[in-house]
């Protein structure tokens, strides 16, 4: 069967230089979702989203922008500036999970108040003509929640709706609900895309036959952790290749040198590359241990030496 691999957005992470090395060293991706704009109730677009969307920024396969909000006014404001770069879908985040997200109503949030995404559904298909499509969870509180917004959803030509299969409140804490997931292919009129924990060759099979009507799936912490994993699971196979540690060293120095250019001074770089340490240590032999020698790193200088250290002791 015929299948495709998008790359599910985590902010603070598969922004465009990520996007652009994953594909350049690994491949496998077919579509990438940028990270969220958020507005915040300022009709301004941030210069990190400016850079994250640039078309020449962006040297993947496609990319489809996403949007975090509550409000209609800033969901059409989003639209007409993805418009003026030439992007014809707009995805709309009801998926994200943090508790300040979620309180305020956004997100994984706002899925228990189907009147509302009602509201702002229809305004963006009554005064734009933009593809919309959903990325969201099961509910924040329960995974009932997304059930009641199957017939609001019903009422537009979403392109699809890409479903997390957790609830907000779990974070991404405990297992998959596949039962849940299921109830939702039954009832669900439009294209649903599966996401969570595909983290292996294996996992997305086991997926694949549990869910046989389903042909897109979203990898997300799985693809931080082994960027290899798309295009194993295209390959069909569980090898690396040879070259598995020098390739992951060229693809890790590609995106460091990057950000430390785009960020200023140790600190923020550290936390940076800390942040991704916390997936990468995970293709470890001793995760443990990897994730620890980063951490111990206290300056720029020691952070690379650990790096190095890191890759050549790793077995081929």
């Amino acid at each position: 069967m015929n299948f495709t691999l998008l790359s599910s957005p985590l902010q603070g992470f598969t922004d465009f230089r990520f996007r652009n090395a994953q594909h350049k060293y690994f491949g496998g991706i077919d579509t990438y979702y940028a990270p969220y704009i958020r507005l915040n109730g300022k009709f301004k677009i941030k210069s990190s989203y400016e850079r994250d969307l640039i078309p020449e920024h962006n040297i993947v396969p496609t990319v489809i922008p996403q949007v975090i909000t509550s409000d209609a006014d800033e969901f059409l404001f989003v639209v007409k500036y993805v418009q003026s770069l030439g992007y014809k879908e707009l995805n709309w985040n009801l998926g994200c999970p943090y508790p300040m997200v979620a309180k305020s109503g956004m997100g994984s949030g706002l899925i228990c108040d189907p009147a509302k995404i009602d509201h702002i559904l229809k305004r963006a298909h009554e005064e734009t003509d933009i593809l919309v499509s959903m990325k969201m969870r099961m509910g924040y509180e329960n995974s009932e929640e997304i059930l009641d917004t199957f017939p609001i959803l019903e009422k537009y030509p979403l392109k699809n709706v890409a479903i997390h299969a957790r609830i907000g409140k779990q974070l991404y804490k405990g297992g998959v609900d596949l039962e849940a997931f299921q109830k939702c292919i039954d009832v669900a009129k439009h294209q649903l895309y599966y996401n969570g924990d595909i983290t292996t060759v294996e996992g997305f099979k086991a997926m694949q036959e549990r869910f046989p009507s389903i042909s897109h799936f979203m990898l997300g912490r799985g693809l931080i952790a082994d960027p290899f994993l798309p295009q194993m699971i295209k390959d069909d196979t569980t090898e690396y290749p040879k070259d598995r540690w020098q390739t992951f060293e060229m693809f890790h120095n590609e995106i460091y040198h990057q950000y430390d250019a785009a960020l200023s001074g140790p600190t923020p770089i550290k936390m940076k590359m800390l942040g991704f340490w916390e997936y990468f240590s995970k293709s470890f032999s001793n995760p443990h241990k990897t994730y620890k020698k980063i951490k111990k790193a206290t300056n720029p200088k020691k952070y690379q030496l650990a790096v190095k250290e890191i890759f050549k002791n790793e077995p081929n």
